[in-house]
């Protein structure tokens, strides 16, 4: 299933800025400076608008007529924390997507093959999550998702989402994953926990600005002590409680995307559970 190019709304606006720039220029050199300047002030406030698909498609909610959400946790898997969400999705029978960091991957695989065996999906969220990965050249960045992807079919399955670092993206990044036929999917709803660093009213902070077709944004990973952790846990089961008696029902993300998430390798026994 490979994705369709399409022109991004950066290589559209480009052509248009180059246009009024041509005649504007035989008027006043000034002038046809204005639509570049203003071109290229967007290229630069774009990648920290995770929901704004400006170099590349980017999903951030529901795309579908599905008007469910989905939970999904980032920069897992962690031996402290995601045995706990696995075992309280399990409790809720609710269907996550966890975008994992490729070198937690290949450290845990246990964890990877436990996520599978629940029945949940897996994106791709980058090797180490460098928050600077999308001022890497186009061959480091490539290599970087590659190497995820490749840590990923280890466990019989090929990932069709990818989340950048922090939802920051880049010009160069639309090749990449065009080259890994990769859809990168974002979040419109995120409590702003820093990584489980902030998680005081954390169920209420996500229950607050929960609205149809939102995608989750969470954390895999454990915060710093026994006690934070135990806090964290109340949390998430006061978020996955409100989230039962929602008029929001929990769907698997593919759902609101409209696409798999991830796919089966010819070959290896099927981890994906229908």
């Amino acid at each position: 299933m490979k994705r369709k190019t399409t022109f991004s709304q950066a290589e559209k606006l480009a052509a248009i800025a180059l246009l009024l720039a041509i005649p504007l220029f035989q008027v006043a050199t000034w002038l046809a400076q204005i639509p570049l300047v203003l071109f290229l002030l967007l290229c630069f406030i774009a990648p920290f608008f995770p929901q704004w698909g400006f170099f590349l498609p980017i999903v951030s909610k529901s795309i579908t007529k599905s008007k469910g959400v989905a939970l999904t946790f980032d920069d897992g898997p962690s031996p402290l924390s995601t045995p706990i969400l696995l075992n309280l999705l399990e409790l809720y029978n609710f269907k996550a997507t966890f975008f994992v960091i490729g070198k937690k991957a290949e450290k845990y695989p246990n964890l990877i093959a436990d996520i599978l065996a629940g029945g949940h999906t897996i994106g791709n969220h980058s090797w180490q999550h460098d928050n600077l990965l999308m001022l890497r050249s186009k061959k480091k960045l490539g290599q970087d998702i590659r190497k995820t992807q490749e840590v990923l079919n280890r466990f019989g399955i090929q990932t069709l989402v990818f989340r950048p670092p922090a939802g920051i993206t880049n010009p160069r990044l639309k090749s990449v994953l065009q080259n890994e036929n990769l859809l990168t999917v974002t979040f419109s709803c995120r409590p702003f926990d820093h990584g489980n660093k902030k998680i005081t009213n954390l169920a209420e902070r996500v229950l607050g600005r929960l609205k149809p077709g939102n995608i989750i944004l969470l954390h895999d990973i454990a915060p710093t002590t026994k006690h934070n952790i135990a806090i964290w846990q109340k949390e998430i089961e006061t978020l996955f409680t409100g989230l039962q008696s929602n008029i929001y029902e929990v769907q698997p993300l593919e759902a609101l995307i409209g696409s798999p998430v991830m796919i089966p390798l010819q070959g290896f026994p099927s981890k994906i559970e229908a």
